[in-house]
């Protein structure tokens, strides 16, 4: 054989086999573990736990130390010196504790909304990329099909031109459908590479996922959201945020008041008795609005904020919801006419091919039903991965995770 025969042509990778494939609940969970936002709600979390360490403290603020020391060295020099250490104790105002240990305890609350909203966002890519892959596939067998049958078919003419039976020109015919379609072949391949690729940056995994085949919606579509989807949740827990928020701003009117022990030695003069005494006090600092007003403000507007963001989440959830149905229902109903069409023109292909075996049909009629078929068939591939994609958008839309 000649050498340029013998040198296999490159080839894209074959898709994984099903010994290797992964349930979607695994693709997500390997997703999660890969993902920023997994790194920015337990960032959250930490913070939120130490919100509440520092609300269960016993003071209100950090205590602070006070040395002091004075002496007449530069002045009068006779011996007069005073030394004073005391210590500074920020108390809880009235309230103001449970106020703090209520706002970190909604604050941790929060963070575990964020976990399963986060969750679902990284669900709802794994689930488009998977179908993505899925449709990919289904378009590179169906392509593949075709190659093979147009190869099967350009052997026979070939055969057939050499007897006698045909003429040159539909040798050439044929040959030119199966280069179109061995073309058509390896763009397909190529857009399957592409979900594959993309499969495994967002997941990290070489194995395809295991998708069952999307049948006619029935469960879900009769099912409305409610408080118990992640997004929601979320909203909801914000607002409940903020309103701790406010109760800790409305509890806050100062800074807080401090305790203050200080112990003194006194000394008035040299070869004088030193004295020492202990003191005790209280710091209250005043609030104005100079102080409470810009913080009230701001608590305000981000419950405001909050509470505007879930109504509006609310509407919106009810407009996609319904939108999904929809999109499912008209995808069940195109899969159908996909599924009767390809039926069809396969059927005809068959009789068509058995008529030109028997000499009947020209070789271009037998082309365009093959070629017709071909489209039919892809066009079934694209209508299936879209109803399994539609369904997963109403399972999106529910907060429901695979």
């Amino acid at each position: 054989m000649p050498a340029a025969a013998q040198t296999p042509s490159p080839t894209l990778p074959a898709p994984p086999a099903d010994n290797l494939r992964v349930t979607l609940a695994e693709a997500v969970e390997a997703a999660w573990q890969r993902a920023v936002q997994a790194r920015e709600v337990q960032a959250q979390g930490r913070r939120a736990q130490a919100e509440q360490t520092a609300a269960s403290s016993l003071w209100a603020a950090p205590p602070a130390l006070e040395l002091n020391h004075r002496n007449d060295r530069w002045q009068t020099n006779v011996g007069r010196r005073e030394n004073e250490i005391g210590v500074a104790l920020p108390l809880w105002l009235p309230g103001q504790r449970d106020a703090r240990s209520a706002a970190a305890g909604a604050e941790l609350q929060l963070a575990d909304a964020q976990t399963q909203a986060a969750r679902l966002r990284v669900a709802g890519l794994v689930r488009e990329a998977a179908w993505r892959w899925s449709a990919a596939q289904a378009e590179a067998d169906a392509a593949e099909a075709q190659v093979q049958y147009l190869q099967r078919l350009s052997d026979d003419v070939q055969r057939r031109v050499r007897a006698g039976d045909l003429a040159r020109a539909d040798a050439l015919a044929a040959r030119a459908e199966l280069l179109d379609a061995q073309s058509l072949a390896g763009e397909v391949r190529q857009k399957r590479q592409g979900a594959q690729a993309q499969w495994r940056n967002l997941t990290g995994l070489e194995a395809m996922p295991e998708m069952a085949p999307p049948s006619t919606p029935s469960a879900g579509l009769d099912v409305a959201t409610s408080d118990v989807h992640p997004e929601l949740r979320l909203a909801a827990q914000a607002v409940e945020r903020a309103r701790k928020r406010v109760g800790v701003v409305n509890t806050s009117r100062r800074d807080p008041p401090e305790l203050l022990l200080r112990y003194r030695e006194e000394s008035p003069g040299t070869g004088q008795t030193t004295q020492r005494s202990i003191g005790i006090g209280v710091r209250i600092p005043f609030g104005t609005d100079g102080r409470n007003a810009p913080l009230q403000a701001a608590a305000l507007g981000e419950l405001d904020v909050a509470e505007t963001t879930e109504l509006r989440l609310r509407e919106r959830q009810e407009a996609d919801l319904g939108l999904a149905r929809s999109a499912m229902r008209n995808a069940a109903r195109q899969l159908e006419d996909a599924r009767d069409r390809a039926a069809l023109l396969r059927e005809r292909t068959q009789l068509i091919d058995k008529s030109f075996q028997a000499g009947e049909t020209p070789l271009p009629e037998l082309l365009r039903a093959a070629n017709a078929a071909a489209q039919a068939d892809a066009a079934l591939a694209r209508q299936q991965a879209a109803l399994g994609l539609s369904q997963a958008q109403l399972q999106q839309t529910l907060g429901l995770l695979p």
